[in-house]
C-alpha cells in the first residue's frame, strides 16, 4: 500500500498585536478632561478673581492690626480681632441676627409651603401664571422695593392707619424688628417657594391616595407621605432664606435704622465709619463660617435623603 503524504500546511501570518484598549480609553479620558478644563476655564478664572482672591484678602486682613490713625498694619499678625468677636455688643448683635434670620426662615416656610403645594397641584396654565407672579418681584430693584416697604410701614402708611383704631394709640412699625422681619420675608420668600415647588411638582401623589385608601386621615397622609418626600425642598429653601437673611444689610439698614442693627450693618460700619478693617474682616470670616455650616448641613441632608 502506497504511503499517503499529507499536503504541506501553509503558515497563516500571525496578526499584529491588538491595540492597547486600556491605553486608548485612558487617552480619550485625558483628552475629554482637557477639553472640559478649557471649556470651564473662563468660569474658573471668574471664580478665582472675583471670589477666591477677595476671600483670601479678607482672611489676611483679619489677622492684621489697626493703628491709632486707622491704618491697617499687615506686618504684625495677631488674633486680637477674633478675640473681639466675644465682646458683649458683638454677641448681642450676632444673636439678634441669628434670631431674626431663623424667624424669617420659619415664617417663609409657613407661608411658602401651602402656596408651593397649591402651585404644584394646579393645571399647567394656572401654574405658569402663578410662577410669573412669584418671580415678578425680581423684575424690579431690591432697593426700590425695600424703600416701598418703608412708606407702607411708616407713620402715615396703611398698616399704622389700620392698627390705630384697634390699638387706640399711634403705633410705630418702622425701625422695629417687626419691620425688618417683614422686609426680609418679602425679599426672600421666592427663594423658599421655588425649591419647594420643584420638589412637590415631582412628588407622586398616588402615594398620598394610597395612604388615604389605607384609612389615613389627611393630616396623617401629609406627615407620613408628603412631608418626608418634600423635605429636600424644605431644607434647600430654608438654607436659601437663612443665609442671606443672616448677613442682610439693605433691609435692616432701611427698615430697622439704628434701633435694629444686624451683623451685616455692623460689618459695613467697621469698614466705612470706624475704619477698623481687621475687625471688619474677622466679622466677615465669622459670618462666612456660619453660612458654611448651614451649607454643610444642607448638603449632608440632601445626600441622606437621596
Amino acid at each position: 500500500m502506497a504511503a499517503t503524504v499529507d499536503p504541506p500546511r501553509t503558515q497563516t501570518p500571525t496578526p499584529a498585536s491588538a491595540p492597547d484598549e486600556p491605553g486608548l480609553e485612558r487617552a480619550a479620558e485625558q483628552a475629554e478632561s482637557r477639553r472640559g478644563f478649557l471649556i470651564g476655564l473662563p468660569s474658573l478664572l471668574y471664580l478665582v478673581v472675583l471670589f477666591a482672591l477677595p476671600l483670601v484678602i479678607v482672611v489676611v486682613y483679619s489677622f492684621a492690626t489697626r493703628s491709632r490713625t486707622g491704618r491697617t498694619i499687615l506686618a504684625d499678625w495677631n488674633l486680637s480681632s477674633y478675640a473681639r468677636l466675644f465682646d458683649p455688643l458683638v454677641l448681642e448683635i450676632g444673636l439678634r441676627s441669628l434670631w431674626l434670620a431663623l424667624l424669617t426662615t420659619v415664617i417663609s416656610l409657613v407661608v411658602g409651603y401651602p402656596f408651593a403645594y397649591y402651585l404644584a397641584t394646579r393645571s399647567p396654565r394656572v401654574r405658569g401664571v402663578l410662577l410669573v407672579l412669584v418671580m415678578i418681584p425680581f423684575w424690579s430693584n431690591f432697593l426700590i422695593r425695600t424703600y416701598a416697604w418703608r412708606v407702607i410701614l411708616g407713620r402715615d402708611g396703611p398698616f399704622v392707619r389700620f392698627l390705630e383704631p384697634i390699638l387706640g394709640t399711634e403705633g410705630q412699625l418702622l425701625f422695629t424688628p417687626f419691620a425688618v422681619v417683614v422686609g426680609l420675608v418679602y425679599g426672600y420668600l421666592p427663594f423658599m417657594i421655588l425649591p419647594l415647588y420643584a420638589t412637590l411638582e415631582r412628588l407622586d401623589f398616588s402615594l398620598v391616595e394610597a395612604a388615604r385608601d389605607l384609612h389615613a386621615t389627611g393630616w396623617q397622609a401629609f406627615w407620613r407621605v408628603t412631608w418626608p418626600l418634600s423635605r429636600p425642598g424644605v431644607v434647600a429653601g430654608s438654607i436659601l432664606v437663612f443665609i442671606p437673611s443672616f448677613g442682610a444689610y439693605v433691609t435692616p439698614e432701611i427698615l430697622g435704622g439704628g434701633r435694629t442693627t444686624m451683623i451685616g450693618s455692623y460689618v459695613v460700619r467697621q469698614f466705612l465709619s470706624a475704619r477698623d478693617w481687621p475687625f471688619g474682616s474677622a466679622l466677615s470670616v465669622a459670618i462666612l463660617a456660619v453660612m458654611l455650616v448651614a451649607a454643610v448641613v444642607y448638603f449632608r441632608t440632601r445626600d441622606r435623603e437621596a
